[in-house]
């Protein structure tokens, strides 16, 4: 970036933490004990960015000093009507001053001054010393100070690169003839977010424009006279009011702080300090990244048993000894004992204490991550806290060695322990076993336990036992084409790694199972969540079968398509670019065909190309229109049409995806490798992939069963209001119900676009659809839409209650819950900040919704699986509201109401639930 060996970063603290916090408003790192790190995290993982790249030789983070300043004394009412700090931010700053002190970066402010000031000060004083300055940023008003020597350096964010604005950078992206115009540039304009009034009526292009002609605020006021219009009227009328605003804009270089080069020289880290406030913190990847996870080694673990080992397998009292205090135990430093069991007289003594355990964890080792072609190379036991034994299992032998276990697997008086059960279960199912036994699963206990954090094995016997786990990457390698395979790992090291996963899978155990009772979570667990275990294993290894022939004929003809579209686009365009690239595109659409009088920009600088933006320049503009259509057929050949078929399993000839339990917070499932529930079903081209899921042979066929509007049921039911539920009793159409009521018609007067409307705010009400949102979706003002919510409420007065009651109960209880019992926490729910609250009483509405709908399908789920065991037919996928079946042609009108019936009184409701049948010779013909 620089040959200047005096390279000087001043990072803008509270900028960079907002922006790391409001980063992750979506989706918040929180620790296991319920503090929000995601300011901390991104600030953090931002700083060592630049530590590594940049390698400043000298660095400093400035921070706005508690209480008025200066221009607070001139203006009142500057910043007065910013919201209050996020909690997560106020946490957050303590946390990032003790991780200064321990990254050896000075921590500063100035009282009576802003962060703006000090950095402009430090950044003037050091520019005459010779230092290249770099002021670490994402505000735009720092612009001011850029000079030859000092730069904005703006952090990397939403994949976009980092940039870095020198002088001509400004000049280009204010649209101003010299940098010293940014503070007039700004002073015009104001700034909302810090109150500063600038002129009415002046945005981004008059403000250039009236400073390329005049200069300067001061001498286009002196002009003022020869403004035309109401503009003209504004400037004169408000020209106090300019200047002030230009004054509160201006950063000032002469704060009293005087810069010392010592002071600020880039230091060695104290990675012992780093590692304590990490490990607090449970920033794993972070601990490993600054200090290279160096940890001392205790003791070699012992050779023989601990005191109370009686023989091979027998009883063991507590022997777990900790390690020293502050140092995460490890396999090294802690007391245990893994054996190694390769003999068959072995297995049997083995079998025969296992067959004596009222509790015990497993856990396999296989040669891949795919269940339907994995084979097995051994399998873990534990049943006491630090002991384990590993079952080698020899290339060939997985069958034979696990049929010596069934009598175990097979019990119905055992409760079986592990983590991601449903693996484990698949692969012995693979060589012929069937586990029977009470499941306990770790992952979706902790899942329960708090949905908002990660929950692989590593990180929660970090977070829960101060216990850092053997790398598999030890053993195979790092990921990529190079990685090795746990069949070539001597079974001597693998024993120490199975044993001890599954070692500490069981102490995981007694730590969840309370916390579960805690959380109220115990039902959801015991009567959802684990029956559901097996139903989607044997949904996974049963598959589902493709037409590859059909997807390849609709590449072929997508791909002629896709050709189509770009000579089309290009003879629109009058010039040959590239369609992909979106600065191309933004060029050819604003820059050349100028579309927009005001086109959007992204934060890169390039003009902003999204789908939102096209969709509304496609009613107008068939180049935008043929572009998402480009994208849209790109899209779907590249990641489905071309990608399904090279997903197809060697051995069965099948798709077989996987279904996540522990993913989305509010408890639906997802579906990964291939992903099948976002297949675009709204466009023929997109339906057209969902016709390649075809069943096994022609004498079966495809069976699709459908919640008819699910949520909205739910909605009426949890909300009680009559209106809606008589609606829903008296089988109308909620849609056209709905448009009857709020636009005053009869049913049969309802329009098409009524219905439309009606329908956007039925879907719209729960995740708090605003007057702006819900005229950005349909053809209504944003006065018409307002007028139509209002009328809404009106119409459905008890679901504006539901919604109040719902904010409250949150507010009161930190949690809100589905009708199962369910609980999502909502931590910012009482959050002084507007839109952090907002976006959790947003989660307080239609989580409850959500996960009620998730818990149905899957309690409709468990029963539907027992129900088919007499027959031939098989659930094969599971996609929002929708159940797909695999069945013989002559059971589907056996099964119809049995299904039904599982689906429809999977819980007791006041308001039906209805459920509509599809079948055909394929998924499209079915749905």
């Amino acid at each position: 970036m620089s040959e200047n060996p005096k390279k000087l970063f001043l990072l803008d603290a509270y900028a960079l933490i907002f922006r790391a916090y409001f980063a992750f408003i979506s989706n918040p790192r929180v620790t296991s004990k319920g503090l929000d790190t995601s300011a901390i995290f991104g600030f953090i993982t931002t700083l060592l960015e630049v530590l590594e790249k940049q390698k400043p030789s000298h660095i400093a983070v400035i921070y706005d000093y508690p209480g008025p300043t200066f221009r607070h004394e001139k203006f009142e009412a500057y910043k007065a009507q910013r919201d209050e700090t996020p909690e997560g931010i106020k946490l957050a700053v303590p946390y990032i001053q003790k991780l200064m002190e321990a990254f050896r970066i000075p921590f500063l402010g100035v009282e009576g001054f802003e962060a703006d000031d000090v950095i402009g000060t430090l950044a003037k004083q050091a520019e005459k010393e010779g230092f290249e300055v770099f002021m670490m940023t994402p505000d735009k008003d720092f612009g001011q100070l850029v000079s030859e020597n000092i730069k904005m350096y703006r952090p990397a964010r939403a994949g976009n690169g980092a940039e870095i604005w020198g002088v001509e950078e400004i000049k280009a992206k204010f649209d101003i003839d010299d940098v010293d115009q940014v503070v007039d540039y700004l002073g015009m304009m104001g700034d909302s977010a810090d109150n500063i009034p600038g002129f009415p009526g002046v945005g981004p292009k008059t403000a250039s424009k009236l400073l390329k002609q005049y200069g300067s605020m001061e001498n286009m006021l002196e002009h003022a006279d020869e403004i035309k219009g109401k503009l003209g009227e504004k400037i004169r009328d408000n020209a106090e009011q300019g200047i002030m605003s230009k004054m509160l804009a201006r950063i000032i270089c002469d704060v009293p702080i005087q810069f010392d080069a010592e002071v600020y020289i880039k230091e060695d880290p104290d990675t012992e300090k780093i590692s304590e406030i990490f490990q607090e913190l449970e920033f794993r990847t972070l601990l490993k990244r600054v200090t290279g996870e160096v940890v001392p080694k205790a003791a070699a673990a012992p050779s023989a048993a601990p005191d109370g080992q009686t023989d091979l397998f027998g009883a063991v009292e507590e022997m777990v000894e900790a390690a020293p205090s502050g140092e995460y135990q490890t396999i090294e430093n802690s007391d245990h004992l893994y054996q190694l069991v390769e003999h068959p007289r072995e297995r049997k003594m083995l079998l025969e204490n296992l067959m004596k355990q009222p509790s015990v964890c497993f856990d396999t080792e296989t040669t891949s991550l795919e269940t339907a072609e994995a084979d097995l190379v051994g399998v873990a036991f534990s049943y006491t806290p630090g002991i384990a034994y590993y079952v080698a299992v020899p290339e060939g032998q997985g069958t034979e060695i696990m049929a010596e276990f069934k009598p175990f697997f097979e019990r119905e008086d055992v409760e079986i322990i592990g983590q991601n059960l449903k693996y484990d279960i698949s692969i012995l199912k693979n060589f012929g076993v069937e586990v029977r036994g009470r499941l306990f699963d770790t992952m979706l206990a902790h899942y329960l336990i708090n949905a908002d954090m990660r929950h692989n094995m590593d990180v929660l016997a970090e977070t829960y036992l101060h216990y850092k786990p053997v790398s598999i990457e030890t053993l195979i390698g790092k990921k990529g084409k190079k990685q090795g395979n746990m069949r070539d790992v001597d079974p001597k090291l693998v024993k120490e790694y199975a044993g001890e996963d599954a070692d500490i899978t069981f102490r995981l155990k007694q730590i969840f199972e309370p916390k579960l009772k805690e959380g109220n979570a115990t039902k959801v667990f015991d009567e959802i969540e684990l029956p559901l275990v097996p139903v989607l294993s044997d949904m996974e290894l049963q598959g589902v079968n493709l037409d590859t022939e059909a997807l390849s004929k609709l590449s072929k003809k997508l791909e002629e398509d896709i050709a189509e579209l770009s000579k089309e686009i290009i003879e629109l365009a009058g010039e040959e670019f590239n369609i992909a690239s979106p600065k191309q595109l933004g060029e050819i659409l604003f820059g050349k065909l100028k579309l927009l009088e005001k086109p959007k920009k992204t934060k890169s600088g390039q003009y902003a190309t999204s789908e939102d933006i096209l969709s509304d320049l496609a009613k107008e503009h068939r180049i935008a229109e043929a572009i998402l259509d480009y994208r849209q057929m790109v899209k779907l050949k590249s990641t489905y049409v071309d990608a399904l078929p090279e997903m197809v399993n060697s051995k069965t000839k099948r798709i077989h995806t996987s279904y996540n339990q522990a993913v989305a917070a509010t408890g639906r499932l997802s579906s990964v490798n291939p992903n099948l529930q976002n297949i675009p079903i709204r466009t023929e081209r997109g339906r057209e992939v969902r016709k390649a899921f075809i069943p096994r042979d022609e004498n079966h066929l495809m069976l699709a069963a459908d919640y008819s509007q699910i949520e909205l049921r739910l909605i009426a039911e949890l909300s009680g209001d009559k209106n809606m539920m008589d609606a829903f009793l008296n089988e109308e159409d909620i849609h056209t119900a709905t448009a009857a009521k709020v636009f005053g018609v009869n049913l049969d007067e309802v329009t098409r676009e009524q219905r439309s409307n009606a329908k956007t705010v039925n879907f719209g009400i729960i995740y708090g659809v605003s007057a702006f949102g819900l005229s950005q979706q349909t053809t209504l003002s944003r006065g018409e839409a307002g007028d139509i919510i209002k009328s809404y409420f009106q119409t459905y007065p008890g679901i504006q209650d539901y919604i109040e009651s719902q904010k409250e109960f949150a507010r009161k209880n930190g949690f809100v819950e589905t009708l199962l019992g369910r609980r999502r926490y909502l931590k910012d729910i009482n959050s002084r900040n507007a839109v952090v609250r907002s976006h959790a009483e947003r989660n307080a509405v239609n989580a409850p919704i959500q996960g009620t709908a998730a818990d149905i399908i899957k309690l409709a789920m468990i029963k539907i699986y027992d129900d088919l065991k007499p027959f031939d037919t098989k659930m094969v996928l599971q996609v929002h509201d929708e159940l797909v079946f695999d069945a013989p042609a002559g059971e589907i009108e056996t099964l119809k109401p049995i299904i039904k019936s599982a689906m429809e009184n999977a819980v007791d409701l006041k308001v039906p639930l209805t459920v509509e049948f599809g079948h055909g010779k394929n998924w499209l013909e079915a749905h």
